[in-house]
């Protein structure tokens, strides 16, 4: 059974019930009123027919008694003997204006009475079917108009696809329910057509990082056996670790990026301060001056995917930095996570790219010093696997600064 048939038989039964309530209802107080306006009208006419059946008083000389003899009349024969009219049944006239006064007054206002009711009842019975079926009418009809953005939603979700995530319901009309959910399910669609797009890209730019040192590693062996001298061997033997190095640093970001985005398994205190001292460590270097104001801080979160965070951050300021360079890291409860570097020049419309993966300023796609492009994306799931906003801004000299809202 469709929604439609039961919201119909739902809201219809429910007028038809209430109909025949009111209407039996009425006809009760009606029947009830019109007994009582019986009762007290038969009286009135049970009075009135008495009063008119009595005989006048006569006037005139006094009737003889039964000793006068002669002067007694004669008995008298013939259609105006009282025994034959008494023997005449009481009608009604034809034309039912008055009743016969030898009627009784309760037989007549008693079928009246039934008369009137019975007519009352079936009025009311022909009512209730009437209403009825008009009531069920008009409630399939209504609950076609309101089912029908929902049919829209099934249409549309019943065609999308990989391909065609671009459709959307587009509902116009009031803000109600229905326009409500149909806007929902139009955003979803949007973020699905998002996540789509950003996983292909993904895919196509993972599948070219893994196969350009593939490309290297069949390169150098080629070229390096071609004449395998000693200094050949040796040469061809750097440039594989290298190239190994590389990749594995591109898997290990894969995997990362991966643990980032499904997000932490349970959340616990961590002292964040202490996250970042350890994190800042390894990176002290006398070329680069690295400068820390860390205050206390405790977050909730996973303690293992905040230090990959903290770690990122740091060390991507440390390598696109220039000599002599500087790296200022600063820890608050107000303004958060603040890390900044003196890097080379960086376009303001470009910073928003850094956070995707794959993505670097210089368009080499071969180096391996320079990392995969996965540090900064890294940071961004990591950071949204735990509510917190990351942000990222060019300095005026040159570099970066990001800043990660707690």
């Amino acid at each position: 059974m469709t929604i439609r048939t039961r919201l119909t038989l739902v809201f219809g039964g429910l007028f038809l019930l209430t109909s025949a309530i009111v209407l039996i209802a009425a006809d009760y107080m009606v029947e009830r009123a019109f007994d009582g306006s019986v009762t007290m009208r038969s009286g009135e006419l049970r009075d009135t027919s008495r009063s008119s059946a009595q005989p006048p008083e006569r006037t005139g000389p006094k009737q003889p008694t039964e000793q006068t003899g002669p002067e007694q009349p004669a008995e008298r024969t013939g259609p105006e003997q009282p025994a034959e009219r008494s023997a005449v049944a009481p009608r009604l006239p034809p034309d039912g204006d008055a009743p016969h006064p030898d009627v009784p007054a309760e037989v007549i206002v008693r079928g009246l009475r039934a008369d009137v009711l019975s007519s009352q009842w079936r009025t009311t019975l022909a009512s209730i079917a009437v209403m009825g079926t008009a009531a069920f009418a008009l409630c399939w009809w209504l609950s076609g108009r309101v089912m029908r953005p929902v049919h829209r939603i099934t249409d549309t979700a019943r065609r999308l696809s990989l391909s065609n995530l671009d459709q959307r319901i587009g509902m116009k009309g009031p803000r109600d329910e229905l326009k409500e959910l149909a806007d929902t399910f139009d955003a979803m669609l949007e973020r699905l057509a998002r996540a789509a797009d950003d996983q292909r890209r993904f895919v196509a730019n993972a599948s070219h990082e893994l196969r350009t040192p593939l490309a290297v590693q069949r390169a150098a062996i080629e070229i390096g056996l071609a004449d395998p001298s000693p200094e050949r061997v040796a040469a061809m033997r750097a440039e594989l670790l290298r190239i190994t190095e590389r990749s594995q640093r591109l898997i290990d970001g894969l995997l990362a990026l991966a643990q980032g985005e499904r997000g932490p398994q349970s959340r616990v205190p961590v002292d964040l301060a202490a996250v970042v001292r350890r994190s800042a460590d390894p990176h002290a270097s006398p070329d680069i001056t690295l400068d820390l104001d860390v205050r206390p801080v405790t977050v909730l979160g996973d303690e293992v995917l905040l230090a990959r965070l903290v770690e990122n951050l740091i060390e991507n300021a440390v390598r696109h930095n220039r000599p002599g360079g500087r790296v200022t890291v600063r820890l608050a409860p107000r303004t958060g996570l603040v890390v900044s570097n003196t890097g080379p020049p960086v376009d303001p419309e470009r910073v928003d790219e850094l956070f995707q993966p794959f993505r670097r300023l210089s368009p080499d796609r071969t180096g391996s010093a320079a990392g995969a492009g996965l540090g900064l994306s890294i940071v961004a799931a990591i950071a949204r696997a735990h509510d917190l906003e990351v942000s990222a801004a060019a300095n005026p000299d040159g570099g970066l600064t990001v800043r990660l809202a707690l």
